[in-house]
């Protein structure tokens, strides 16, 4: 008789993705645990089969905090897998990601979904790239990326930079997906939220998403200011972080009235929410191009949205956006260059129109379906190395 499959997902933060994964692996695996702080639902609810063991939430809030609430999770990590699912299968996301170091320690095959690559995301933080806490941390990628089962990402430049660590890795790039695929877009008409914000007949440009040391929300206002003599159009700023409030107190310094901050959106708003911009911004911190893919943009393009990225242009997320044409990338000095962008699709009905229909095309090639090719590559290694 077979011995039973037995696996452990680890996310401190678990969210759709994550629940779409955990539940394609229980399709197959006779045990499925899944370790975590938080269970975040938007579309899918996690498997009733798959057991769940709680351990701190994620804190959001600044530096200081979030490296306590990593620490923390990786303690309680650590004892859990020691003591209860040491011969399990581990699957390690990289939140928080200080638990995937310790992989080695334990029995069993681990394999590893690289969201965000550290220590290279360290240096938007301010940490020296040949300190002592990044020169250790490359140091122990070396070994747990080249012992273990499966490697995965989301974009070929974060497989570069994995790569920097482990040359001769296969590493599976499979791209994340939407939690809207099953929805329409909202026509500005019928949009209650769009209605409640009083945007009726304004140009909505949008950030959503965090506000955090790595989100150059400032290229925003420095924008907005220079188009704050046109009231048609308004910069909707909404999200959560560390920087919130000193965003907020440089809008209202600079007496932007043409920038509306808002808090973040409940899941049940948040994509009618998203489907009251006309165009989506995207911001990735420059200093780490190949260290994260924003999940959101999968969200955006289901919404239908011409994109501004706010990126390098050889960043994972520079080449998403030209791959598809679902807008434009700029650096973020280039604020002419957005400007003329905005023009350009307030005055070009038929421009802004290809851009939605890019974006809505490229979200059914990015759908929950893409959670399966994390099992079928999990279960054609085991065979392989049977």
């Amino acid at each position: 008789m077979d011995p039973a499959r037995k696996i452990v997902f680890i996310n401190q933060a678990t969210g759709y993705l994550t629940i779409d994964i955990v539940n394609a692996f229980a399709a197959y695996f006779d045990e499925v645990v899944l370790i975590t702080g938080s269970i975040r639902v938007q579309d899918t609810v996690l498997d009733h089969k798959i057991r769940t063991e709680k351990i701190v939430l994620y804190d959001r809030g600044n530096n200081f905090k979030k490296l306590i609430s990593w620490i923390v999770a990786s303690f309680q990590i650590f004892f859990l897998l020691r003591f209860r699912y040491n011969s399990y299968d581990k699957f390690f996301f990289t939140v928080p990601p200080t638990a995937y170091l310790m992989a080695p320690w334990f029995r069993g095959k681990y394999s590893i979904l690289v969201f965000d690559l550290y220590p290279d995301a360290l240096k938007a933080n301010g940490f020296r790239e040949n300190g002592l806490l990044c020169r250790l941390w490359s140091r122990r990628n070396k070994r747990v990326f080249n012992h273990a089962h499966m490697i995965y990402t989301l974009s070929d430049a974060m497989k570069t930079g994995i790569n920097r660590y482990s040359a001769d890795r296969d590493i599976r790039v499979i791209p994340n997906w939407s939690a809207f695929s099953r929805l329409v877009p909202i026509p500005k008409e019928n949009n209650i939220i769009l209605k409640r914000d009083g945007l009726q007949g304004k140009f909505v440009i949008q950030y959503s998403g965090n506000i955090g040391v790595t989100h150059n929300v400032e290229t925003l206002l420095e924008l907005a200011e220079t188009l704050r003599d046109e009231t048609e159009i308004i910069f909707q700023i909404i999200g959560r972080g560390e920087r919130s409030n000193e965003i907020a107190r440089r809008i209202k310094n600079s007496g932007l009235t043409n920038c509306l901050m808002l808090p973040f959106r409940d899941d049940s708003e948040l994509y009618e929410s998203l489907c009251e911009a006309d165009i989506a911004v995207i911001i990735l911190d420059d200093k780490t191009p190949d260290i994260s893919i924003p999940s959101k943009i999968y969200n955006i393009m289901s919404a239908g949205l011409p994109i501004m990225a706010i990126a390098s242009h050889d960043s994972g997320l520079a080449e998403l956006v030209t791959r598809h044409q679902l807008g434009k990338v700029f650096e973020k000095n280039d604020i002419s260059g957005m400007r003329k962008f905005i023009h350009e699709l307030m005055s070009n009905e038929k421009q802004r129109s290809l851009y939605s229909s890019n974006s809505l095309e490229a979200s059914g090639i990015y759908t929950s379906q893409n959670a399966g090719l994390y099992l079928s590559s999990y279960i054609e290694k085991t065979i392989d190395q049977v």
